[in-house]
């Protein structure tokens, strides 16, 4: 078990930027919890930002340390950009702080198993925003799998195809698809699959009309855990006929395939039980399940918080564990170095 904080839980914000809001206005929903703390590189973003949020007796500046120590914070919210999640993250281990993060877990892998050691060292929980597990539909999805009703999964499929415009540090980033956000295409792969990625071919492309700087544009083939083979196919600068931000779907298997659209629920079509020869068909009969729901809480940035929250007052790792999330980093770390090197690469 790792430590349990008091109650209220003591929250200093790390990073005042967008992402912040959403995590804020949860915290402050929360009777065991109080905003203490906002710090940012920007001392008035994190002054407004505590503002807006009607907390006059927080906190703010640059200094996260002196912060956590002027406090006594017991948890981080760590919002600020990649890059800067490995410093802010060990600064709270340091002091003694748990830490929720935003995904991704770390700019690269070595970052990652740093921040991960430092807070086991500690006995610290580690936690990861990973909120499109958090959907009814993706966990009904889940179920058809989990279930066998389309027999062994063969096959999966992802389509990514959105256009939106940014602006600041994505449009700089080298590879803004992969490392910004095919991480949430890849661990909803794992999740639906329970498997891991063993291994990656991948392709990453700048494609015309493209505004972004870095590689807007992949397609990844992952070798999995259960001997399926995972094919992501995306694009952040693809102007119409968009797919869900939650992606487009299909997993085949062994007795049938299902699908979800990222915005509907999830069905599957599957062989007409009791069909004489059904193996032989040249085009053999099939029927259409509905999934059933199987969503149970809030949903998503809520419903990820709430079973960080859970787990944090538990003692008991979350289902987005940063050491699990590891997993899914490690799928985007791969892919980056297989389209750099052209060549297919493992997974550790």
């Amino acid at each position: 078990m790792t430590q349990v904080p008091e109650k209220p839980v003591r929250i200093v914000v790390a990073g005042c930027g967008n992402m912040a809001h959403a995590w804020i206005r949860h915290a402050q929903e929360r009777a065991d919890c109080r905003l203490v703390g906002f710090v940012d590189l920007n001392p008035l973003a994190a002054r407004a930002m505590a503002e807006k949020y009607q907390v006059p007796d927080a906190v703010v500046g640059n200094d996260l340390a002196g912060i956590l120590n002027q406090t006594r914070a017991s948890l981080v919210f760590n919002l600020a950009i990649p890059e800067a999640h490995r410093p802010i993250a060990l600064t709270a281990f340091a002091a003694g702080c748990a830490v929720m993060s935003e995904k991704p877990l770390a700019a690269n892998l070595a970052e990652a198993d740093e921040m991960i050691g430092a807070a086991r060292e500690q006995n610290l929980f580690f936690g990861v925003m990973q909120n499109r597990r958090f959907l009814k539909q993706i966990r009904s999805f889940r179920r058809i799998v989990d279930d066998g009703i389309i027999g062994k999964p063969g096959t999966i499929n992802a389509d990514f195809y959105l256009g939106p415009r940014f602006g600041g540090f994505r449009d700089l980033m080298d590879d803004p698809l992969l490392l910004d956000m095919a991480i949430h295409t890849f661990d909803q792969a794992r999740f639906i699959l329970r498997a891991d990625a063993r291994q990656v071919y991948c392709h990453a492309f700048n494609p015309p009309g493209s505004w972004y700087r870095g590689n807007a544009s992949a397609i990844a083939i992952f070798t999995m855990s259960d001997s399926s083979v995972f094919c992501y196919r995306g694009s952040w600068c693809s102007i119409g006929y968009p797919t869900s931000w939650e992606a487009d779907w299909r997993v085949s298997g062994s007795q049938g395939t299902a699908v979800w659209d990222g915005k509907s629920m999830p069905w599957a079509e599957v062989l007409k039980p009791e069909t004489p020869n059904a193996q032989a068909a040249f085009m053999p009969e099939v029927i259409r399940v509905d999934a059933r729901d199987d969503g149970s809480g809030r949903e998503g940035h809520d419903g990820c918080l709430d079973e960080l929250f859970d787990a944090l007052l538990s003692g008991r790792p979350a289902e987005t564990d940063a050491a699990d999330n590891r997993n899914s980093l490690a799928m985007v770390m791969a892919a980056i170095e297989s389209a750099q090197t052209g060549k297919r690469v493992n997974i550790d």
